[in-house]
């Protein structure tokens, strides 16, 4: 206790790690930014050792790649870890998004902790697509022809800002180069964003599936409880994981990219990785490319000014019958845009994947606030149902009281 109080850092792990109060009532639902820490770890590390044999250079870039997974020691087992990493990484970042979004995690007073959770996750797609570009295959070489050419798309300046990221005239050696220094760079962009999101999380406290909080409880310290809870849930993730990277290791890739980039053959159909698939979908959707880069770009904005468009007083959907209705639909809508984004560029899958981005632009900027207006007038939790939250609620203290 004594070194604790004269290092202040050591004072900061201990409150953060075991003397942190966290609600009773806390589900698996939660363990997810575990999660995602553990993945942003993995990636880092696994990026570095691949780092020392990657050779960003268009001429060896393929080349390296195979090196690396047939002649250096495991160098296969690092590189599938990485790729599928991704994977990974994305999987329980979007379940994460989604559990706030459903509970309300992102109602005041917790605004600042879903916008830095969003520019998370607009750094993560930014290193995933560069990342994606390295291997210098097919899909690589088209992907950042395809994706950068977009900014042409900007008035005035958007060409030149084309040049400026190509480093030349077309996709090549310089654009390669800048690639592998902003992936290498980016992670700890992440990992410094990850630290403000847990700062700001420990300053405001958890939400709960109940969105509400009862007075006399302060919730219990964070360890044991949660730790053990955690080291369980990362147990059961890593043999997920595990399963993937032993039995199913290129299931999420695509085989063109096991072909060398050639500039002169245009692959017949230009696909995404798997958590790009709903933002091609709608870059897509609309066939002017201006048009499709604002529907894009307003749905991340949508996605950053959520507080302010959605204003639950009731923040868990477990009370708001239709809302939670309406989310399910937005879930099944994200899936089926996913797999229109994987199909080829004609009908229908162009009239579902246009109908579908109205859909989900409308319910973030209007249905849903309109829903939310309703809900609040006419369908607020009845005293028998708040009854048995609380006695739900109840339930949990009382367990954990009696360990």
């Amino acid at each position: 206790m004594r070194i604790k109080n004269k290092l202040p850092l050591l004072n900061v792990l201990y409150d953060s790690l075991f003397a942190y109060p966290a609600p009773v009532n806390l589900t698996y639902f939660w363990n997810f930014g575990v999660f995602a820490l553990i993945c942003l770890v993995i990636q880092i590390i696994t990026g570095l050792a691949l780092a020392m044999h990657y050779a960003p250079n268009i001429d060896l870039a393929f080349i390296s790649i195979e090196h690396i997974m047939r002649d250096v020691n495991y160098g296969w087992l690092l590189r599938y870890i990485h790729a599928n990493g991704a994977s990974m990484f994305f999987i329980v970042v979007y379940i994460h998004m989604f559990r706030g979004i459903y509970y309300g995690s992102f109602v005041a007073p917790r605004e600042m902790l879903w916008v830095v959770g969003v520019a998370i996750l607009l750094c993560m797609i930014t290193t995933a697509f560069l990342g994606y570009v390295l291997p210098w295959g097919q899909m690589s070489f088209w992907a950042a022809t395809v994706i950068t050419n977009l900014f042409s798309a900007i008035p005035f300046i958007g060409q030149d800002i084309v040049i400026w990221l190509w480093g030349g005239f077309g996709v090549d050696n310089a654009t390669l180069n800048r690639f592998y220094s902003l992936h290498f760079f980016l992670p700890f962009v992440i990992l410094g964003l990850s630290g403000l999101h847990l700062v700001l999380l420990h300053q405001t406290g958890s939400n709960n599936p109940l969105g509400v909080t009862m007075g006399g409880d302060g919730g219990n310290s964070f360890s044991p409880y949660y730790t053990i809870k955690d080291l369980y849930g990362i147990f059961l993730f890593l043999v997920f994981y595990a399963i993937f990277l032993y039995f199913m290791p290129n299931l999420l890739g695509h085989p063109d990219n096991y072909i060398q980039a050639n500039a002169m053959v245009t692959p017949p159909h230009i696909v995404p990785e798997w958590y790009f698939l709903p933002f091609y979908a709608i870059l897509r959707a609309v066939p002017d490319k201006l048009s499709g880069v604002c529907c894009l770009a307003l749905a991340f904005i949508l996605l950053f000014i959520l507080p302010i468009l959605h204003q639950p007083q009731i923040r868990s959907m477990r009370f708001r019958p239709l809302s939670r209705y309406l989310f399910w639909i937005f879930i099944l809508s994200l899936i089926v845009l996913s797999w229109l984004g994987g199909q080829p560029i004609k009908q229908p899958f162009m009239a579902l994947s246009q109908l579908l981005t109205l859909w989900l632009l409308m319910y973030m900027l209007f249905i849903q606030p309109f829903v939310i207006f309703l809900e609040e007038i006419l369908a607020a939790p009845s005293p028998k149902e708040l009854e048995v939250a609380y006695l739900e609620y109840k339930k949990y203290i009382n367990y954990h009281e009696n360990i």
